[in-house]
């Protein structure tokens, strides 16, 4: 089933839980959405390890 196509102005938006940075909702995660914690899988490492990602 394919995810219904949103306006990028109407698409929801979180704060990464690693970095602190806002980030908006994509198709990959539309069945995934509230499981979503980081943005980047970058992100989702330094969380897993217990550090902030620095940035570059």
């Amino acid at each position: 089933m394919k995810a219904a196509k949103r306006p990028k102005a109407t698409t929801p938006d979180k704060i990464c839980e690693a970095c602190g940075r806002p980030f908006s909702w994509r198709r990959k995660w539309a069945r995934d959405w509230d499981s979503v914690k980081t943005c980047s899988d970058r992100c989702k490492g330094a969380l897993r390890a217990g550090r902030t990602p620095s940035a570059t």
